[in-house]
C-alpha cells in the first residue's frame, strides 16, 4: 500500500483478503444468531455455533432514512472507548491521508463509490476500508432496527485463516476479481492480497506479470491492469 492511499486504493488493497476472511466465517458462524452487548461489552453468536469473541469494534452504522453512515466514535449515543477506539484509529488515518470518507462523522451514502442505496453495501464498503488500515479482518453486520445495520470487527482464534495452498489462492483471486465490484484494479488487488497472505509477490521488469513466489502461480495484466491469466503448477502439497 502506497503511502498516501485514496479510498478506492484501499478498496482494491483490502477487496480478496476481506472476501477470503468472510467466506471463511461463513463456515465458522453458520446460520448462527448474534447478539452484542455494548455496555459490558460482549458480542457472542449462538445457535447452530457457540461463539464469544475474544473482543469486537463498532464501527458504525448505515442508517437508509438519512442514507448516511456514521462512524461508532460520532454516535451521540456514546459508546464507552473500548467498542469505538477502533473507529477512532480509522478517523485518525482517514485525516492523515486526507479521506473524507473515513474522518467525517457522517458518510452519505451518495458519497461514495458507485452510490450504493442499500446498508449492506455501504457497510461493505466502510468495513473494507478499516479492515485493512486496522488489520482485523473478521467482519459481521447486523440488523438493530428500522432498516439500520451496524457494522463490527470481530476477534476470535476461529476466525484466523488457515494456511493457503496454490489452488485455493487462484481459485479465490479469481473469484474475486469476477465478483467483488469494488476492486477496479485487478493488478493492485491482487498485489496486495498476494503481500498481505505472505506470497511474497514479484512483479516483472515490465509490470504485466505478478508472481506469486510463495507457491510459483503466475498472474498476467492487461494494459488496463484486469487480470488475463492465472497460472501455476499444482503438485501435491500445493492443493
Amino acid at each position: 500500500m502506497q503511502n498516501t492511499p485514496t479510498f478506492h486504493d484501499l478498496l482494491n488493497d483490502a477487496a480478496i483478503l476481506s472476501m477470503e476472511h468472510q467466506l471463511h466465517m461463513e463456515k465458522v458462524v453458520g446460520n448462527s444468531n448474534w447478539n452484542a452487548d455494548l455496555a459490558e461489552p460482549r458480542f457472542e453468536f449462538s445457535g447452530e455455533s457457540q461463539l464469544v469473541c475474544d473482543r469486537f469494534h463498532l464501527l458504525g452504522s448505515a442508517a437508509p432514512g438519512p442514507g448516511s453512515w456514521m462512524w461508532a466514535w460520532a454516535n451521540p449515543s456514546g459508546f464507552s472507548p473500548e467498542v469505538t477506539e477502533l473507529s477512532v484509529t480509522v478517523r485518525d488515518l482517514g485525516r492523515k491521508y486526507g479521506i473524507a470518507e473515513l474522518a467525517e462523522p457522517e458518510v452519505p451514502f451518495s458519497a461514495l463509490p458507485g452510490s450504493p442505496e442499500m446498508p449492506h453495501q455501504v457497510l461493505s464498503l466502510l468495513t473494507d476500508a478499516a479492515k485493512v488500515l486496522t488489520g482485523r479482518w473478521a467482519a459481521y453486520n447486523g440488523p438493530v432496527g428500522g432498516g439500520t445495520r451496524a457494522g463490527f470487527l470481530l476477534e476470535h482464534p476461529g476466525f484466523l485463516l488457515p494456511a493457503p495452498t496454490a489452488l485455493h489462492v487462484i481459485s479465490v483471486i479469481q473469484q474475486a476479481v469476477s465478483q467483488v465490484p469494488s476492486i477496479t484494479d485487478h493488478r493492485r488487488a491482487s498485489y496486495s492480497y498476494a503481500r498481505l497472505r505472505g506470497l511474497d509477490p514479484q512483479f516483472s521488469a515490465d509490470g504485466r506479470t505478478l508472481t506469486l513466489k510463495a507457491f510459483g502461480i503466475e498472474l498476467e495484466f492487461d494494459e488496463l491492469n484486469r487480470l488475463i491469466r492465472a497460472q501455476g503448477t499444482l503438485t501435491p502439497d500445493s492443493v
